[in-house]
């Protein structure tokens, strides 16, 4: 019987599309520096939290910790518009696995 129940740790792991070389590259293309971050010279990393479902959708993003200035919002609207990943595996069946990511804002790129 499936569990709905999220998994941390999974015999193989849910990654994206391409793999996360290429997942990172889409973020920072898509990502817009707040101007109230760069205004304020905020930068650091910002913890999202979410779960890829069995079909490879994301779900229940969220900050796990932020760094504020827009910033946070951000990294959550671009993890949100990521394509669908490739989903865990445990046990040859897919499940449901939680992850966390950090999303790095630096005024230096």
């Amino acid at each position: 019987e499936e569990s709905d129940v999220p998994v941390d740790f999974v015999e193989f792991p849910a990654s994206p599309d391409g793999g996360f070389q290429s997942f990172y590259r889409r973020v920072g293309e898509e990502m817009n520096y707040p101007i109230q971050a760069k205004r304020g010279g905020i930068e650091g990393r910002v913890f999202v939290q979410f779960i890829v479902n069995r079909d490879g959708s994301l779900s229940d993003v969220m900050v796990l910790k932020g760094i504020g200035g827009g910033c946070d919002e951000e990294a959550l609207r671009v993890i949100r518009s990521s394509p669908a990943w490739k989903p865990a595996q445990q046990g040859g069946r897919k499940v449901r696995q939680r992850f966390t990511l950090p999303v790095i804002f630096s005024l230096n790129h």
